[in-house]
């Protein structure tokens, strides 16, 4: 594929539809003599002659008339693609990608703070566990569970990752030792099911998780729910059961959190236009996530 450069490409695209090097100047904000040399540039390279030289100014030629016709439509293309991409950093919506468990637990009952700051804001949410990966997703930005490093992204750590062991009151006495879990009914989520064998370890049982009883649920939300409802003893993320805790639904019987080394990060592209509105929605969630 043989493509002149673009530079005396664009520069002769604006003096054929102005049909004028000073209005074709003025729109390039270069000088006159500058467009006549990207002019001649590119006329070498073709090895044709686009224009004629007049007393009072420039006409194209029979090949350059041609030439302008077939060239004008693909640079409006290529304006056209290009706002594209960029018309979603100019309008009020933030696409968000994160998953099902933070965004009910955690972000849905903060989300009325942000509309009250910014009523003209439009917050798109899409839930997946899915890689995260920013181009085959239309996003701006995203939470996610990790150790903070995704290729071609920046990471800002949100929420540390705190796990500990929640039932209903009274399924097991409070104040009672990790031994206590012993003859007791193992809650899994099918994608946090490394939280239990992590813990106990850390515990100091390493052993049970292999002759407990368990049940598995598809997700973290159910597996609190069973909990709720005195199925078992679940493995509960301290920040995405707040409201659970004060509300007495759900209580930690061993009050042994462990960190788990991971955390919540917003993630987004590493090559990123600004946005004002993405700035003020991350500002706004770090805020939050600050708040006691």
């Amino acid at each position: 594929m043989k493509v002149p450069p673009l530079n005396p490409l664009k520069v002769f695209e604006v003096v054929a539809r102005t049909g004028n090097l000073t209005l074709a100047a003025s729109e390039l904000n270069v000088s006159q003599s500058a467009v006549s040399r990207q002019v001649a540039v590119l006329e070498e390279y073709l090895g044709v002659q686009l224009f004629t030289r007049e007393r009072v100014g420039v006409r194209l030629t029979e090949v350059g008339e041609a030439y302008a016709r077939r060239i004008g439509p693909a640079f409006c293309e290529i304006a056209a693609a290009t706002e594209a991409i960029t018309r979603k950093y100019s309008n009020n919506v933030i696409r968000l990608r994160t998953y099902t468990t933070l965004t009910a637990r955690w972000l849905i009952p903060r989300l009325p703070h942000f509309k009250a700051r910014h009523p003209e804001v439009e917050v798109a949410i899409t839930n997946s566990s899915a890689p995260l990966d920013f181009g085959a997703e239309q996003c701006d930005l995203a939470i996610v569970l990790g150790d903070g490093h995704w290729p071609g992204a920046e990471a800002t750590l949100l929420l540390q990752d705190v796990v500990e062991p929640v039932c209903a009151p009274g399924f097991i006495a409070a104040g009672a030792p990790p031994e206590a879990l012993r003859g007791k009914r193992l809650l899994i989520s099918k994608y946090r099911k490394d939280d239990w064998p992590r813990w106990l370890a850390y515990a100091g049982l390493p052993e049970l998780f292999e002759t407990a009883e368990t049940m598995v649920f598809s997700s973290s939300i159910l597996t609190w729910q069973a909990a709720m409802d005195g199925l078992g003893i679940a493995i509960g993320q301290q920040h995405m059961l707040e409201a659970d805790f004060q509300a007495g639904r759900l209580v930690r019987p061993f009050a042994r959190p462990l960190r788990t080394g991971q955390g919540h990060y917003i993630v987004t592209p590493a090559l990123q236009r600004y946005s004002s509105k993405i700035a003020a929605f991350k500002d706004w969630l770090m805020a939050e996530a600050m708040e006691k």
